[in-house]
């Protein structure tokens, strides 16, 4: 699954937005803050793991998630090329609305 996918999900966005809050959670401290359960968070977070958005390390009996920056880093590159890319348009857009006006 890629970035986009793994993030389409509302809880697995919520997930990202929590531990980006506190630098790394486990999956109890994740679970919690949930009304779903420890299965369907595992899950989630499988899914996360899998397109690479968070790592995870275990120590002990407990598994520990911090974000994977380089994928937040892609998408953000992704976003301003979408960004640039609307913003010619609407500058060319401008431009002939000012042509149309100034007939």
């Amino acid at each position: 699954m890629d970035v986009y996918q793994a993030l389409a999900d509302q809880n697995r966005r919520k997930i990202i937005e929590l531990i980006a809050l506190k630098g790394e959670l486990t999956a109890s401290e994740i679970s919690d803050k949930f009304k779903v359960t420890p299965p369907a968070i595992s899950q989630h977070l499988k899914v996360l793991r899998e397109a690479h958005l968070v790592d995870m390390e275990k120590r002990a009996q407990m598994r520990i998630y911090t974000i994977n920056t380089n994928s937040l880093d892609e998408i953000e590159e992704w976003a301003a090329k979408m960004k640039q890319l609307w913003g010619g348009r609407f500058d060319k857009l401008d431009k002939v609305l000012k042509e149309l006006k100034s007939k």
